[in-house]
């Protein structure tokens, strides 16, 4: 179902669905075959996982081409004994011509519904982009049945949703701040007014959704937001920004938003992504970033919060070399936290995993059983032909 802010922009300009490539439905490939091997890659990153109740691990990227541009399509693997072998690609969206499939992100709802979002957009950046999503109720299963792609509504979402006390699942979808990029002018679509760190609202269990609330944190570098629900019923949305980390308030339940200003209890680098999630035990999770020189992405550390964001104890380095970037992670019911992130796009082109326990966090060192680092989830081979540079 498109949305209603799609649609009413279509009507304005004039165009169709068949008019507009980003918002064709994509080809999704449950069999890719020797076209999308490993060998070649050239370029991949950006990762998301999920685990099922079973223990089955999922993880998602994207590549293809030289870097981030048309020639992107999003990957998806599994594992079905706790990540020490991962299967070859089970799934690749690639849509035709000039349009790119990237940022995707795994999630399982309440329902144990498997959810695989991802963004599409003409060129590098047309102005609009679009969330979309399959779904399977069976993720335990190596070869699942997937349902048929759906948009959701524009922007890009970067982070998993967040499920309210209420009952509400808000999506964190970002409209990014900066005009068109790297497109062809016939297919610029901006949409200034709808530009900001946007919520998308469902209210029955992922049907339908809706625009819900928006904010502009100033300096918003690619958004990549994360929304927290405070003890106090409070929203906490936590951005990306050129100077870190921005933040902003809701008191009812992500309709209006405080004024954006830098996080005071949160830190990070400039123009990179972070990760945080609520634990079993009610603490914050929280991965970022943390090198001496305070710019390079390096030093891929864990903290965890006691008292809802305010303070933050631990420090358990996960992989301290240059070039790793953009964690995500999810908890298992016996307290495993499953971490992913990418190792030089270009060069390794490695998706790590790394597990550990909020005891290791705290500790600010290994101590469970759960530790593991440097878990290979995929390598690229790809090497770049002399045409290529």
């Amino acid at each position: 179902m498109l949305s209603y802010f799609m649609c009413i922009f279509n009507l304005v300009a004039g165009l169709s669905v068949s008019d507009d490539p980003a918002l064709m439905s994509p080809k999704i490939s449950t069999d890719p075959g020797a076209k999308y091997g490993d060998a070649t890659r050239v370029f991949q990153g950006i990762p998301g996982i999920e685990r099922a109740k079973s223990g089955r691990l999922w993880a998602t990227w994207y590549g293809g081409g030289e870097g981030e541009g048309p020639e992107n399509y999003v990957m998806l693997v599994t594992s079905g004994d706790d990540g020490h072998t991962w299967t070859d690609l089970r799934l690749v969206i690639d849509p035709e011509g000039e349009v790119r499939a990237y940022d995707p992100a795994l999630w399982i709802d309440p329902t144990g519904t498997l959810w695989l979002f991802w963004a599409q957009s003409y060129g590098w950046w047309d102005g609009r982009s679009g969330v979309w999503c399959i779904t399977t109720k069976n993720p335990n299963s190596e070869s699942p049945t997937w349902s048929q792609p759906k948009r959701i509504c524009h922007g890009i979402m970067m982070n998993k949703p967040t499920v309210l006390s209420t009952g509400e699942w808000l999506l964190p979808a970002a409209v990014w701040a900066f005009p068109p990029r790297r497109t062809d002018a016939a297919y610029e679509r901006p949409l200034d007014n709808e530009s900001g760190s946007n919520v998308i609202v469902s209210k029955d269990q992922g049907k339908n959704w809706e625009f819900l609330g928006q904010s502009r944190v100033p300096e918003r570098s690619c958004d990549e937001h994360i929304i927290v629900e405070k003890n106090n019923g409070d929203l906490w949305k936590l951005v990306r920004t050129e100077y870190g980390i921005g933040e902003c308030y809701s008191a009812d339940r992500g309709k209006t938003w405080s004024e954006g200003k830098s996080a005071a209890h949160v830190t990070h680098i400039p123009h990179a992504r972070f990760f945080m999630r609520r634990l079993h035990s009610g603490n914050l999770l929280f991965v970022k970033h943390d090198p001496p020189d305070g710019k390079a992405r390096s030093h891929l550390k864990a903290f965890v919060s006691q008292d809802d964001g305010e303070t933050w104890a631990g420090g358990l380095m996960i992989d301290e070399r240059c070039g790793v970037s953009y964690p995500d992670g999810v908890q298992a019911i016996d307290e495993t936290i499953y971490l992913i992130y990418d190792f030089e796009r270009t060069a390794k082109k490695q998706i790590l995993m790394a597990t550990f326990t909020e005891e290791d966090v705290l500790t600010g060192k290994p101590v469970s059983k759960a530790w593991r680092t440097g878990v290979v989830v995929n390598q690229a081979t790809g090497v770049r032909t002399e045409r290529d540079r």
